[in-house]
């Protein structure tokens, strides 16, 4: 074999390429693989760090109603991970989409991360059954009541059909949500908001079309807080 030095010109540079070559291939592989490991390690420390809060949420609700926690992934669509610096309201909402279920509904919201179709959650979701699911931590805001995001926690209601009106079981399950909420965090029954409050939206749909109905609410959210507090 002909060693570099009795190579003509041509071949030289033809050699030359060819190891820079080699060399830039094991530079790119190398970073690939930094890569994939710094991020296998982040991907691993966010996921510690959800289930931590996870726990945390779990551990500091002593006395409030059944929860499943289920918090949405960290993502700019739902959960965008911003402090929630002050709590002055519970917002109620509904779900506008008749006989879905809490699950749906909160496994819709995990799927915005990838549709990017809007930005949209709330903190909590509660089913037809009176089942609660928690979509994002008390501490952060949620994507629910536009200019009353940063200080206000927000429930979605599902419902069983056009009309917005909940079952015994979702209604209860929001009176003893809220007046737990309230009491947690120092509100009244007058702190509450409907998102047409906010917006004019027509958002709690039975709550809004039957005022009635809203002040009925708030006084049993108020008779709850003063039962729980003897």
């Amino acid at each position: 074999m002909n060693n570099y030095n009795d190579l003509s010109s041509k071949e030289k540079r033809i050699a030359e390429r060819r190891r820079n070559v080699i060399i830039f291939s094991v530079c790119v592989l190398a970073l690939l693989f930094l890569g994939l490991g710094i991020w296998g390690i982040r991907n691993h420390n966010q996921k510690k760090e959800e289930a931590k809060r996870a726990k945390l949420e779990e551990t500091s609700w002593e006395g409030a109603p059944s929860l499943d926690v289920q918090l949405l992934t960290v993502n700019d669509y739902s959960r965008p991970g911003i402090p929630l610096e002050e709590i002055k309201g519970i917002a109620i909402h509904y779900t506008a989409n008749p006989g879905a279920t809490a699950q749906q509904n909160r496994d819709y919201f995990e799927n915005l991360k990838d549709s990017q179709i809007t930005q949209a959650s709330s903190h909590f979701v509660i089913g037809l059954e009176g089942e609660i699911i928690q979509c994002i931590p008390s501490s952060e805001i949620s994507y629910a009541t536009n200019a009353r995001n940063v200080d206000t926690l927000s429930i979605e209601c599902c419902h069983p059909d056009e009309t917005g009106e909940f079952t015994q079981a979702t209604y209860d399950s929001v009176m003893e949500l809220t007046a737990w909420l309230c009491r947690r965090f120092g509100l009244t029954a007058d702190d509450m908001i409907r998102h047409y409050d906010v917006t004019g939206k027509n958002c709690p749909k039975y709550f809004v079309e039957n005022p009635e109905a809203w002040e009925q609410l708030k006084e049993d959210v108020h008779t709850r807080m003063e039962e729980e507090a003897q």
